[in-house]
């Protein structure tokens, strides 16, 4: 995680949080995913491909080990309105399986305090995304009671915060009104709520 404290922003000004993320990534060319939301081919079944809880993908039962052909995929990726996330092309969709998120989110830059302060993200197939009103955060409970933090991404899918960020992010958390939680990107994000004494 890279934090830098200081005071709030011009929200008028490219978020900070997104361009030190982006300068970590070098001279990687960087293009938009495919305007996936724009095609509207028929549904042709599903395929045996699964996305794991760990963010491998697989085809066939093996895992994809070229990640320029994972982010390819990671690319043409969209959540239909029913749930079922698809690969899109402009002539077919194919059905594939998510175990838990489509994308995992593996660094984190913070700047500032409080709902301004600015929290982005780097997934595991390089989307960058800052937390705000197209990206938000939300925090769910796995079966065990465990805290599991998710950044939306895109098109109506998902990024699993790792276990090392969740921690960094619960160091940010704050009580307002009866509730454990965070304030980024204009709003406060609730964690959980706050037990009785």
């Amino acid at each position: 995680m890279t934090q830098t404290d200081s005071a709030p922003s011009d929200p008028m000004l490219p978020d900070p949080t997104i361009a030190r993320l982006s300068a970590a990534l070098g001279d990687l060319p960087r293009r938009g995913p495919p305007p996936v939301e724009r095609w509207n081919p028929p549904y042709c079944g599903p395929i045996d491909m699964r996305i794991a809880s760990d963010g491998t993908w697989f085809h066939d039962g093996a895992p994809i080990r070229r990640p320029a052909l994972v982010k390819l995929f990671a690319s043409i990726l969209r959540c239909e309105p029913d749930g079922r996330v698809v690969l899109v092309t402009p002539v077919e969709s194919v059905g594939i399986t998510v175990d838990d998120a489509a994308f995992i989110a593996v660094e984190m830059a913070v700047e500032g305090d409080g709902d301004h302060r600015h929290i982005a993200f780097r997934t595991n197939v390089d989307d960058l995304v800052a937390v705000g009103p197209d990206h938000a955060l939300r925090f769910a409970q796995d079966e065990a009671g465990g805290l599991r933090p998710y950044i939306h991404v895109r098109r109506g899918l998902w990024a699993l915060v790792t276990r090392a960020l969740t921690y960094d992010l619960v160091a940010l958390a704050e009580e307002r009104d009866g509730w454990l939680g965070l304030g980024a990107g204009g709003a406060f994000h609730r964690i959980a709520a706050v037990e009785p004494a």
